[in-house]
C-alpha cells in the first residue's frame, strides 16, 4: 500500500463520523415523510443544563449544541438552570412539553440525587427518557508529590498508623467525589475526615497547599497538577486506565474489585415524547460527538466520549441508583 493510501486513526474517524451522519439524514427523512405536520425539528431546541455556565456539564452541553446544530439543522440553545444540586433545572426539564423541542442534558446528580434528597420534583425513572451517555471520566484519588505515599496501599498503610489524623477534600457532600471517598474507607477499614468544598478545583488546592492530605477529585480538576508533578495520583475510579495517566492504575487494579464510581454526562427528553423523535435524537447525539472535533474537545474538557444507547443508560441508571443509595444509607448521610 503506498504512503498515501495507509487508513489512519483520524481517518476511520471521519469515515465512522459519515456513516453516522448519513444515518442521521435517513431519519429525519423517514420522520419527515409523514407530512409537515410531523417535521421535525421546524424550530430551536432547547437543552436545559441543571447546573451553573461553565462548569462539565455545561461545557459537554456547548460542545453537544454546536455539534447538534449540524445534525439537526436548527439551533440548540443551552439554558442553564442551576440550583439545588441539579434538582430545579429536572424538575423544570421533567414537566416540559414531550415534543422533542425541551431535552436536558444533566450529570451523574440524576443517579445520586434520589438518595440526598427526600422530594426531588421528578422522578428519574417515569419523567425522562433516556437518549444517551454522552461522555464520562473518572474521579482520582490525590496526595502531594512530596508526601512519601506512592499508591493506595500506602495510604492505607499510613491511615491505619495514625487513625482520625488524615482527612480528604472533596467537591462537595453527595458528589461523586464525595463518595468515591466514603466507598475507600468502608472498603479499607481506614478513618478519613470528610473536608467538602465548592467544587473539585479548591479540593484541589486544598490538598496542594497541604489544608488536606488527600483528595478525592474529579480527574480533570486535578490531571495538570498531577502532570506538573504537584499531586501524585494514587489511582482513578473508572473501570479502566485514564487515556491521559496510562500509569497511574485503577482502584480494581489496587486491590479493590468491582471499586467503579466515574462521573457520566447523559441526554434525555421528557416522557411522552414521540417515539420517533427519540429516535432522531439517539441518532443526532451519537454521530454529533463522534465528530474529531468533538471528540477532541471532550478529551481537552476531560472526558471519554460514551454516544451509548438509550438501552445502556436505562441499564445504567437501574443499578446505580439503588447502588448510590445503598453507599449513601452505609455512610450515613441523611436526605435533605
Amino acid at each position: 500500500m503506498a504512503p498515501s493510501d495507509k487508513i489512519t486513526p483520524r481517518i476511520m474517524r471521519r469515515a465512522r463520523w459519515s456513516v453516522r451522519s448519513a444515518a442521521v439524514a435517513a431519519a429525519l427523512l423517514c420522520l419527515n415523510a409523514g407530512g409537515a405536520s410531523a417535521a421535525y425539528p421546524e424550530r430551536n431546541v432547547l437543552l436545559i443544563v441543571p447546573f451553573a455556565p461553565g462548569g462539565p456539564t455545561d461545557i459537554i452541553a456547548r460542545i453537544l449544541s454546536a455539534a447538534f446544530q449540524k445534525s439537526l439543522g436548527q439551533s440548540v440553545i443551552v439554558d442553564n438552570r442551576g440550583g439545588a444540586a441539579g434538582n430545579i433545572g429536572m424538575s423544570v426539564a421533567a414537566r416540559a412539553v414531550p415534543d422533542g423541542y425541551t431535552l436536558l442534558l444533566t450529570s451523574t446528580a440524576i443517579a445520586v440525587n434520589p438518595a440526598l434528597f427526600n422530594n426531588l420534583g421528578y422522578d428519574p425513572f417515569k419523567d425522562f427518557v433516556p437518549i444517551s451517555e454522552l461522555v464520562n471520566a473518572p474521579n482520582v484519588i490525590v496526595v502531594r508529590a512530596d508526601s512519601g505515599i506512592k499508591s493506595i496501599g500506602d495510604l492505607v498503610a499510613h491511615a491505619k498508623a495514625a487513625p482520625g489524623t488524615f482527612n480528604y477534600a472533596s467537591p462537595g457532600v453527595g458528589t461523586k467525589s464525595h463518595l468515591s471517598g466514603e466507598e475507600l474507607k468502608l472498603r479499607a477499614g481506614i478513618q478519613m475526615t470528610h473536608v467538602p468544598y465548592r467544587g473539585a478545583g479548591p479540593a484541589a488546592l486544598a490538598v496542594l497547599e497541604g489544608t488536606t492530605q488527600v483528595g478525592s477529585v474529579a480527574l480533570a480538576a486535578a490531571e495538570a497538577l498531577v502532570k506538573s508533578g504537584q499531586l501524585r495520583a494514587l489511582a482513578v475510579t473508572g473501570a479502566k486506565r485514564w487515556f491521559s495517566l496510562p500509569d497511574v492504575p485503577t482502584m480494581v487494579e489496587s486491590g479493590y474489585p468491582g471499586f467503579v464510581s466515574d462521573t457520566f454526562n447523559a441526554l434525555f427528553a421528557p416522557a411522552g415524547t414521540p417515539a420517533p423523535i427519540v429516535s432522531v435524537l439517539v441518532k443526532a447525539s451519537q454521530a454529533s460527538l463522534q465528530t474529531p472535533e468533538a471528540l477532541d474537545q471532550a478529551h481537552s474538557a476531560g472526558f471519554e466520549v460514551v454516544a451509548g444507547s438509550p438501552e445502556q443508560l436505562s441499564a445504567r441508571l437501574a443499578k446505580e441508583i439503588p447502588a448510590v443509595k445503598e453507599l449513601v444509607a452505609r455512610i450515613g448521610i441523611k436526605s435533605e
